[in-house]
């Protein structure tokens, strides 16, 4: 990709806008069987599925090269004692993707998205403690070239987060 702003779960920007309708029915099932336990062994889904053990591999392998799909370990960070915030970021006129990749390349920052609305981008930071996010935002994030201003949002409760939407 030319702009070198990536986004993690898809290899490039054109995927975002992906058709649903080109996954198979297969596909979205082994998709939905991982989202309630990324662990769940391929012979079990195939059991479940009706189908081969060689079958869900080589399609969640397909799954993962395009993008579609990552199967990561999530971990707390409340539990783990870290603070997370979100922050909305304005950015000057012109510089929106220029701003949106430095972000992207901030090792705090676990997200990072460009939206519609009062806020040009908006990112997640996990930090070890209140302290190190006044470093973060008053060092890093306001040295940006480009950044205009900025709101942080600390979280106080988690009080929800899946990723078990399904595949609708």
């Amino acid at each position: 990709m030319a702009s070198g702003l990536r986004n993690s779960n898809h290899a490039d920007a054109g995927r975002r806008n992906r058709r649903p309708d080109e996954l198979s029915p297969l596909d979205k099932r082994i998709i939905e069987h991982l989202q309630e336990d990324g662990r769940r062994p391929f012979t079990q889904i195939a059991a479940d599925l009706g189908v081969s053990e060689a079958a869900v591999r080589a399609r969640t392998n397909r799954l993962v090269e395009r993008g579609i799909l990552q199967i990561v370990g999530v971990a707390d960070p409340e539990a783990l004692g870290f603070q997370q915030a979100l922050i909305g970021v304005r950015c000057e006129p012109g510089r929106l993707l220029e701003v949106a990749e430095a972000l992207a390349a901030l090792p705090e920052v676990d997200y990072v998205v460009v939206t519609a609305g009062r806020f040009d981008v908006l990112i997640e930071t996990v930090a070890e403690d209140n302290e190190a996010l006044l470093r973060f935002l008053a060092e890093r994030l306001q040295r940006i070239d480009g950044v205009r201003d900025t709101e942080t949002f600390t979280y106080l409760r988690l009080v929800k987060q899946t990723y078990q939407f399904g595949t609708r």
